[in-house]
């Protein structure tokens, strides 16, 4: 297992994200202590990721990033991140009936994409060019 700067052991710049860190979300998730604890300029940039990316107002609303992030965590068999990710979900919106349903489309894409692989399948359908 990794080790984790707590919050009362974190200082200097690890200290200035965790404040950003605590005040976003009301707490410090592990997955930001741990980077802490090899690199606090590695924690800040990574934080400064998750604000421009997931944080930041954009095409997409919060809870349609959280989902997206469920489902690659569980693409990606990450257990941490698809704990993380269902909950952040749902505390943005996002009902258990919901979170069930990205659950059956994970399921039945990750088989149709063995199907469509081992069978060589051509692909006929194409998004339009962007200017159209």
């Amino acid at each position: 297992m990794s080790g984790l700067l707590s919050d009362n052991d974190a200082t200097g710049k690890a200290k200035e994200v965790f404040d950003e860190i605590q005040d976003a979300f009301g707490m410090v998730p592990n997955f930001f202590k741990a980077q802490a604890a090899v690199d606090p300029e590695w924690l800040e940039v990574n934080w400064n990721r998750e604000k421009l990316i997931m944080l930041a107002e954009g095409a997409l609303d919060r809870k349609t990033k959280e989902i997206i992030a469920l489902v690659v965590s569980i693409v990606n068999q990450c257990e941490y991140c698809s704990l993380a990710h269902e909950s952040m979900a749902r505390m943005v919106g996002a009902s258990q009936e919901e979170i069930n349903e990205v659950k059956k489309v994970v399921e039945l894409f990750c088989s149709f994409n063995v199907i469509a692989d081992s069978l060589k399948v051509p692909c006929d359908i194409l998004p339009p060019p962007e200017n159209e």
